[in-house]
């Protein structure tokens, strides 16, 4: 059993700063579960340009407010508490904190917790291998 708190990851490698969002990685591939759990928080006026072509993603929003962009067919969707999405067809994407934005992230495959986005918006595909 794993029990790990917000505590012991924040300023710890598990704690991924980047311009737009920050990433609390709880659950990595080092763990062998076959996913990977995040906290993360997209800082209130930012806009965020995405494309996990190598992972499948969940998102579920427990706080603040903002806008998810479909960029392939320009559809719009509302984030806020309780609203759920599933990239589960590696969709070119962009998110629009209004505020502060706190989502509750799982990717299959797991990330390794050294992932950060490229000039895409992709994730490399690393695996513990690579480290």
């Amino acid at each position: 059993m794993i029990v790990r708190s917000l505590d012991e990851i924040v300023g710890t490698e598990r704690d991924v700063q980047a311009p737009t969002w920050c990433s609390r990685r709880f659950v990595l591939a080092k763990e062998g579960v076959g996913f990977s759990l995040h906290e993360t928080i997209l800082y209130a006026g930012t806009e965020t340009r995405m494309w996990y072509a190598n992972h499948i993603e969940a998102v579920y929003c427990i706080e603040g407010h903002g806008e998810l962009t479909n960029d392939e067919t320009g559809e719009k969707h509302e984030l806020r508490p309780g609203v759920m999405y599933l990239l589960d067809g590696h969709e070119h994407h962009t998110l629009r904190a209004h505020t502060d934005v706190k989502t509750v992230c799982v990717f299959n495959p797991p990330c390794t917790g050294r992932e950060v986005h490229d000039e895409n918006g992709v994730y490399p595909l690393l695996t513990e291998e690579d480290a």
